[in-house]
């Protein structure tokens, strides 16, 4: 009787612990890794008077915890400009290449929000901010110098400079699900903001003030198919 008992109460504990664990599997299922490109629109904060928008590619690489805090690793390919020669009293002016290397982390409202109840909350559960480390370089193809209004006035620089940036960014992923309903391709849509530490960015050398170069992003990402894990929390809509 003694042993039917330790089989009985042996058995129950398996069953229960299986049951546990399929329970703790149920989820709702997403990739670790993707691939994206975008382009930007980059504008210069410098010593340039007049500001110009330039494109720029963007390459990354996306590493998910979650469906909602990604680590990013990103390349920009581009142009960088400011400046008119003909019109500012400094007749500052620029073009330059720019290669810029970014990886940032980044949170989603969706990790830290329940958003099972309340449409608003759902809604925005793609919204994110992301923040990293980053370096820029940056190399002049063309630049004047000289002040036509100001004869005599010259802005001295450098024409290549290598930086650590600060990369800011705040944007939201539009989510397009498989027949799994996996998220299988994401379109984001951002701002960035880019913090030079230095002053070399544009060429000029004025007064030692950090620059900037803001960027508005259009992307797609895809994930890679094989390694598909679950999370705790529905994923679509």
């Amino acid at each position: 009787m003694i042993k039917l008992i330790s089989k009985i109460t042996f058995l129950t504990v398996i069953v229960c612990c299986t049951a546990f664990v399929a329970k703790a599997q149920l989820g709702f299922d997403f990739s670790h890794y993707e691939l994206g490109t975008g382009i930007a629109l980059n504008t210069v904060s410098g010593n340039a008077q007049t500001q110009t928008q330039t494109p720029s590619l963007q390459l990354n690489f996306t590493y998910n915890t979650t469906p909602f805090v990604n680590f990013v690793f990103e390349g920009q390919f581009g142009k960088i400009a400011g400046g008119d020669s003909l019109t500012t009293s400094t007749g500052r002016q620029f073009t330059a290449d720019l290669t810029a290397f970014v990886f940032r982390g980044q949170l989603q409202l969706g990790e830290i929000l329940d958003y099972s109840q309340s449409e608003f909350k759902n809604a925005i559960k793609n919204l994110y901010g992301s923040i990293g480390i980053g370096y820029v370089i940056s190399h002049i193809t063309n630049i004047n110098r000289y002040s036509i209004k100001t004869p005599g006035e010259y802005t001295a620089g450098v024409l290549n400079s290598q930086e650590p940036m600060i990369p800011i960014r705040i944007g939201y992923e539009f989510k397009i699900f498989n027949k799994y309903q996996q998220p299988a391709v994401k379109i984001d849509l951002a701002y960035a903001y880019n913090y030079d530490l230095s002053d070399n960015l544009d060429g000029f050398v004025v007064d030692g003030k950090h620059q900037v170069y803001s960027q508005i992003c259009i992307g797609v990402k895809f994930a890679i198919a094989g390694d598909i894990v679950s999370y705790r929390k529905p994923v679509p809509y």
